[in-house]
Order: C-alpha cells, then structure tokens, then sequence
C-alpha cells in the first residue's frame, strides 16, 4: 500500500494529532515514516525595515529555529521507532511552508503525506488560509487529513 509516509509537525497539539496518526498507519503498512519541520529563512519584523539585525544575530537566531526544528523532527522519528516504525527526521528551510512540505514529499519519495487541518471554515479559512489545503489542491501524492 505505502511505502513512505509523510508527515509534517510543527509540536503543536494539533501536529501531534497527525503525527501519531501516521505513525499508526505506517505500523500497520508496513511503512517508513519522514518526519518533517519546515524552518523559517530568516527573521521577519511586523515593521519590515523598521529594525536592522546584524548578519551575526540573523545567523543565531537560524542556528537556533534550525536546531528547534531539527529537535522536532527528531522527536517524531524517535516516538515512530519506539512503536517498531522506520524512521528518519528532516528539516527544510523555507518561507513557504506548503511547498515545502510538497517538495519534501518529491525528495524523500513519499507516496502519502499525513497532515493535520484546524477545520476553519468561511471567513476564517479566507482570512487565515491552510497550508494543508495548499498541501491538497497542488501536490501530486495523496493527503491523508486529520482534525
């Protein structure tokens, strides 16, 4: 059936729900799991400009979301293999979180990607998007999706 799932976490509860989810699914497939945290390029200000950072604090702070991203992922891959699940952890870095979840998909060879969905609706889904609908509507491997 799978032979690589997917699956995206950002440590939010949420996340958490999807990660277990497809660590589930994989145990019972037969499949590997790729956990995935997509970290940020560079430090944004809500007053883009407003506040000059030197190269030297933009490249701590990258240092610091690349290894809380990496730790992450780590988590995850640790939890699958304590059920028995193949397992590897990954980061991406990337403003873009949904494309990067699909282009993660692409390398690793996932063919399943297991995400999470607040279920927003209305306004709130417009004003707020989803990286899981992004996730749906252009990527080319199914999308399990959990709320």
């Amino acid at each position: 059936m799978y032979k690589r799932i997917l699956v995206p976490t950002d440590g939010s509860p949420l996340s958490k729900k999807a990660v277990r989810g497809a660590i589930d699914l994989a145990a019972a497939v037969g499949a590997e799991v790729v956990a995935l945290n997509v970290v940020p390029r560079y430090p944004m200000s809500y007053f883009e400009g407003a506040v000059v950072a030197s190269p030297k604090e933009v490249a701590r702070v990258e240092k610091q979301w690349q290894e809380h991203g990496q730790s992450l992922a780590d988590d995850v891959a640790a939890a699958a293999q304590k059920a028995g699940v193949t397992a590897r952890a990954v980061t991406a870095r990337s403003d873009l979180v949904a494309e990067a979840i699909l282009a993660a998909a692409r390398k690793n060879k996932c063919d399943l990607v297991v995400m999470a969905s607040h279920g927003r609706k209305g306004i709130k889904r417009l004003l707020l998007g989803s990286e899981t609908q992004h996730v749906l509507t252009h990527g080319q491997v199914p999308v399990l999706v959990l709320r």
